[in-house]
């Protein structure tokens, strides 16, 4: 009887699995050269920012979640140094975006915002907020994991990287920006 009843269970757990719905596919940032899609950020104050808005100048976006903003911090920094300096000041847009999207209710958005007001000052640059997740998934990316996406005065991607960028990538990016700013 008992192993009558474990050759049943053994059956309807592979019946499950091999009915059980496709996963859905794993998203992967842009790749380079597609048109940057249209997304919409806003501050902690609620000033609301569009990738449209924006074309015409180099954009950089951080992206980041609670889990991979600690791993890219010195990153952010050196960037908002390099953007702040040089050729790069006011050339330049930069957005570096939080995925808020789980803390979207009450009273967690609030706290959220005073955080990311801090986190402003903290930084030197505005920190913006994706509270929809509609940045993440229009842009492909990942959960857990810093993604960098620099958009060219044409609205294409020029540099897309999941992961903190260093070394051949960091070269890489700065390289773009410097084309789209200096015209080398």
């Amino acid at each position: 009887m008992i192993s009558a009843r474990r050759t049943l269970l053994a059956f309807g757990i592979t019946l499950l699995a091999a009915t059980a719905l496709p996963s859905a596919p794993a998203l992967a940032v842009l790749s380079e050269q597609a048109v940057a899609p249209n997304a919409r950020v806003e501050d902690a104050d609620g000033k609301a920012v569009e990738i449209k808005s924006l074309k015409g100048k180099p954009i950089v976006i951080v992206y980041d979640d609670r889990t991979s903003a600690p791993k890219s911090e010195a990153f952010r920094r050196d960037l908002v140094k390099l953007l702040k300096s040089g050729p790069y000041t006011s050339k330049v847009s930069l957005l570096i975006v939080a995925d808020v999207s789980p803390y979207d209710f009450w009273p967690a958005r609030g706290t959220v915002k005073d955080a990311v007001r801090d986190e402003t000052k903290k930084q030197g640059t505005t920190v913006y907020c994706d509270w929809t997740g509609g940045m993440r998934s229009a842009y492909k990316l990942k959960n857990e994991i810093t993604s960098v996406v620099m958009v060219g005065k044409d609205g294409r991607v020029m540099f897309a990287k999941e992961g903190v960028p260093a070394g051949a990538d960091q070269k890489r990016l700065v390289d773009a920006l410097k084309a789209e700013v200096e015209g080398s």
